[in-house]
């Protein structure tokens, strides 16, 4: 059966369909070793052979060990839940750091004897002084849908913070502002728990922006302490360890 690349693309886990149309414009891929040069072309899945000429990561010309973008025989799709801890980037690259790819052991998965055989990537992002979950998969059609701010997907977050919010603070939090990425929606606070003299505060958010939440609070004269995601639209962190991971299936995320 004959699909349009860009969607084979996206089936298959390297990018989304946009993305994908984005890469067949600058003649950035080939199929069976010819060059791209418009759109439209349609391909066989598990016979025609995909590539893309520049690492969507790095920026640099795929090597030969990454050669496993290619000729994806197995339309399934995976689907990873992992408890990001503090130190990691939420990268497919370990060039700045150590990566949340470099977890997913058989030895840190939860469920034994397990294994991954297949390269995913993380969906979104979770920065590197922050803990919680994060979700990895193959399938780029999903990655698009929960990024792109118009689905509004949830993510959940506990923020530890030095001192007590006021009315004042629950305001502009909840109406959003402009930070140096440029203006964002507010944030729903569904909570706030006070210990001692710091707050844990459950909230919501639905776009994401780089450090979106600590800019907000500190914008406001609040000190981010810690920060902890514990939901993903359906998908929600539960007493998973930190470090370790487990397969789900996708109608635990949508």
């Amino acid at each position: 059966m004959l699909i349009r690349l860009q969607k084979h693309m996206a089936d298959i886990g390297i990018c989304s369909r946009r993305k994908a149309e984005e890469l067949i414009l600058a003649r950035k891929v080939k199929v069976n070793g010819e060059l791209v040069t418009e759109m439209g072309v349609k391909v066989e899945a598990g016979k025609d052979i995909v590539e893309v000429l520049l690492n969507k990561i790095t920026g640099k010309p795929y090597k030969e060990k990454d050669k496993n973008i290619q000729n994806f025989s197995n339309n399934s799709k995976i689907y990873i839940a992992l408890n990001k801890p503090v130190g990691y980037i939420s990268s497919a690259s370990s060039e700045q750091g150590s990566s949340v790819l470099d977890l997913i052991t058989s030895q840190n998965c939860v469920q034994k004897g397990q294994k991954l055989n297949t390269r995913v990537y993380p969906v979104g992002r979770l920065d590197k002084d922050s803990e919680g979950l994060i979700l990895l998969t193959d399938d780029g059609e999903l990655t698009n849908e929960l990024t792109h701010p118009k689905y509004e997907h949830e993510k959940e977050y506990e923020v530890t913070i030095d001192g007590f919010l006021n009315k004042d603070a629950v305001n502009i939090l909840t109406k959003g502002m402009k930070i140096d990425s440029g203006y964002v929606q507010g944030i729903q606070i569904l909570k706030e728990f006070k210990k001692g003299r710091k707050s844990i505060i459950t909230a919501i958010l639905t776009e994401g922006k780089n450090r979106q939440i600590r800019k907000m609070f500190g914008n406001i004269g609040y000190n981010v302490l810690s920060l902890r995601r514990t939901r993903i639209n359906k998908l929600k962190l539960g007493v998973l360890p930190i470090g370790k991971w487990k397969y789900i299936t996708k109608d635990k995320i949508v």
